[in-house]
C-alpha cells in the first residue's frame, strides 16, 4: 500500500495559495484492506475513505470507461493493479494531476508544473471530453485563475467546442449545473466563467438567456458599452468588487434577462424589461433548480433596479411600496442585497466603476429614517389595531420625505 498526496492541494502549494483541503490517493489496496486499517467507506460509486483521525479523503487509485451519455456514463475500475499514473490521466486538467509521495517528492507525468508556470489550463488526455462537468469545471478555474493571467489552451477550448457540438453539454442535469455555477459565482473573476461558456458555445445551451442578452444595444447615454450582454458581465463584476455574497452576483447576473426579449423595432429602449424579465428569472431558477433566496432576491433586483435608479424623483409612496415588497423592516440584510446589486448595475458601464453611488446614498438614508419609525412607539401612545399600520404608514412616508428634502437642499 502506497499513499500519495493528489489535485487541486498539490497546485495549490506550487502557486503559493492557502491549502484548505488534501486529498490522498492510495496504491495497492483493495476495500478490505483500508477498512481493517480504520478507514471509513464513503461513497457508493467509487471506493474513497475517510481517514481515522484527519478526516480527509483518501480514494483507491482507479481508471474509469466510458459507458453512456453525461458525467454518470461511467464504469470505474478500482483495484490493487492500478498504478498511480493511471489515476492521474483520468483526471481534467495537468495541473490538477500532480501528486506528492511520501518523502515529499513531486510526481508530475502530465507536465502541470510547467503548465502552472505558463499559467495555462490544459486538459490531460482526449479522454477530457467524456465528461461535459469538465466544461463548467474548466470555465470555473479560468474564473479563480483569471486574475493571476491564467488563460485556457487553445486545443482544450477546441475540445470544449466539440463537446457543446456532439450535445454532451445536452445531458447535463441541473443539480450539478447550479452546483459548479454557485462555486463560480464564489471566484475572483465570477464574469470569466460566462464568458468562456460563451466562447465554447455552451452558454446558448445552458444559459439562453443570458446568452440572448449579446448583441442588444442600449442607449449609449446611458450605456457607452451599449451591448446588454457586456453590459450584463460588467455588472457581475462590479457586484464581485462590492461584495462576496453569491446571492447578491446572482441577482445583478440576471437582472436584464427582460432586455432580451425587447422587439428589435423598439431598440435601443427597453421599455417595461423589468417585469419582463421577471417570469424568465423565475424560469431559470426553477429549470436550475436555485435556492429560494437567490431567486426571491433576483426577482426583486430585477422587478425594482429602475426604481433605485430613479431614487432623486420617487414620490414618498413609492420608496415604502418598494420597501415593503422587499420585506425590508423585517428583513434588512435583503434590503442590504437589493442595494449592492442595484449599485453594481449603475457601476457596470465605462466610466462609472468608481462614481458616488448618490442612489445608494439616498436609499439607504430614506430606508434609515423610515426604519427608525417603530410600532411599539405607537402602542405606547394608546393606537390599536388598524389605527396602528395607518399611523406608520403616514410617519414613514413624512420621514422619506424629509430624506428628499434634505437632499435636494444638499445637506
Amino acid at each position: 500500500m502506497k499513499i500519495f498526496q493528489v489535485g487541486g492541494s498539490i497546485r495549490d502549494e506550487l502557486l503559493g495559495l492557502p491549502v484548505k483541503d488534501r486529498d490522498w490517493v492510495v496504491v495497492g489496496a483493495t476495500p478490505e484492506e483500508m477498512r481493517a486499517a480504520g478507514y471509513r467507506q464513503v461513497g457508493a460509486d467509487f471506493p474513497v475513505f475517510l481517514h481515522p483521525d484527519s478526516h480527509e479523503e483518501y480514494a483507491l487509485a482507479r481508471t474509469e470507461r466510458k459507458t453512456g451519455p453525461g458525467y454518470t456514463g461511467f464504469a470505474f475500475h478500482a483495484a490493487p493493479d492500478v498504478s498511480l499514473e493511471d489515476d492521474l490521466r483520468r483526471r481534467d486538467l495537468t495541473i490538477n494531476a500532480m501528486a506528492r509521495d511520501a518523502d515529499g517528492r513531486l510526481i508530475d507525468p502530465w507536465g502541470g508544473k510547467a503548465d502552472l508556470e505558463a499559467r495555462l489550463l490544459r486538459h490531460v488526455s482526449p479522454a477530457f471530453t467524456e465528461d461535459p462537468v469538465r466544461i463548467l469545471r474548466v470555465a470555473r478555474f479560468a474564473a479563480r485563475f483569471a486574475p493571476q493571467g491564467f488563460t485556457i489552451a487553445d486545443e482544450t477550448l477546441v475540445l470544449m467546442r466539440e463537446m457543446v457540438d456532439n450535445g454532451e453539454v445536452d445531458a447535463l442535469v441541473a443539480e450539478r449545473v447550479w452546483t459548479e455555477t454557485a462555486r463560480a459565482l464564489g471566484e475572483a473573476a465570477p464574469a470569466v466563467f460566462f464568458e468562456v461558456l460563451r466562447k465554447c458555445g455552451a452558454l446558448a445551451r445552458i444559459f439562453p438567456e443570458i446568452d440572448r442578452l449579446f448583441g442588444v444595444p442600449q442607449p449609449a447615454e446611458h450605456h457607452p458599452e451599449i451591448d446588454t450582454g457586456i453590459h450584463t458581465l460588467m455588472v457581475l463584476t462590479q457586484a464581485a468588487r462590492l461584495s462576496d455574497d453569491t446571492r447578491v452576483r446572482f441577482a445583478a447576473l440576471v437582472h436584464d434577462l427582460g432586455k432580451g426579449t425587447t422587439p428589435k423595432a423598439e431598440w435601443p429602449k427597453h421599455i417595461g424589461h423589468e417585469e419582463r424579465g421577471v417570469p424568465l428569472v423565475r424560469e431559470l431558477c426553477a429549470r436550475l433548480r436555485t435556492p429560494r433566496d437567490y431567486r426571491e432576491l433576483a426577482v426583486h433586483v430585477t422587478r425594482y433596479h429602475l426604481h433605485y435608479h430613479r431614487a432623486g424623483e420617487l414620490r414618498p409612496d413609492t420608496f415604502l411600496k418598494v420597501l415593503d415588497a422587499l420585506d425590508a423592516f423585517r428583513r434588512p440584510e435583503r434590503f442590504r442585497q437589493w442595494l449592492l446589486a442595484c449599485e453594481a448595475d449603475s457601476r457596470g458601464r465605462p466610466g462609472y466603476e468608481d462614481r458616488e453611488p448618490v442612489n445608494t446614498r439616498i436609499w439607504q438614508h430614506a430606508f434609515d429614517a423610515a426604519m427608525a419609525i417603530d410600532a411599539s412607539m405607537l402602542v405606547e401612545q394608546g393606537l390599536e389595531g388598524q389605527a396602528i399600520g395607518e399611523e406608520l404608514r403616514r410617519r414613514r412616508m413624512a420621514a422619506i420625505k424629509e430624506v428628499a428634502r434634505s437632499e435636494a437642499r444638499g445637506t
